[in-house]
């Protein structure tokens, strides 16, 4: 009885800390600063106070501002994308730089997305995901990092 017990219990922990794996949103805690993200990369200091959070209901036009560090950019941008759920791009613009970009530093951004609103109903075609990517004028993909946050279209 206690070896069955045990192995039920592990199977739950094992599934559950798997569903929070992929499901609990990339933020992270209050930082001095402000907000932090964890990127793909795990950098949890490159942006801060951003003004969408996982899971906000969005509808267009979108305005996103934030902070990110300096090398973020590249003259003085980076891309920002929306998608739906099955990651067709529904809006894509650089955000830009307000201030001086060229250091290492927090830069406050900004950017506007104009975008169709995927049709109302099925719960799966009002999601997408908001995506910040590092500016990456290299290509090489060690220098690749970007921030996904799931939204709701309303």
């Amino acid at each position: 009885m206690n070896r069955w017990f045990f192995v039920t219990f592990l199977g739950i922990i094992i599934v559950v800390g798997t569903v929070a794996l992929f499901v609990l949103p990339p933020n992270t805690a209050n930082a001095p600063g402000g907000l932090t993200w964890v990127t793909e990369r795990g950098n949890a200091d490159i942006l801060r106070n951003i003004s969408i959070h996982p899971g906000d209901a969005v509808t267009s036009p979108l305005g996103i501002t934030g902070e990110a560090r300096g090398t973020w950019f590249f003259e003085a941008s980076f891309p920002v994308t929306l998608t739906d759920w099955d990651g067709k791009i529904i809006a894509q613009l650089p955000a830009q730089a307000i201030g001086d970009w060229m250091t290492e530093e927090y830069v406050p951004f900004g950017v506007t997305l104009t975008f169709d609103t995927p049709t109302p109903g099925d719960p799966t075609v009002n999601r997408g995901f908001l995506i910040l990517q590092k500016d990456n004028p290299s290509g090489l993909p060690e220098h690749d990092d970007a921030l996904e946050i799931p939204v709701i279209f309303k």
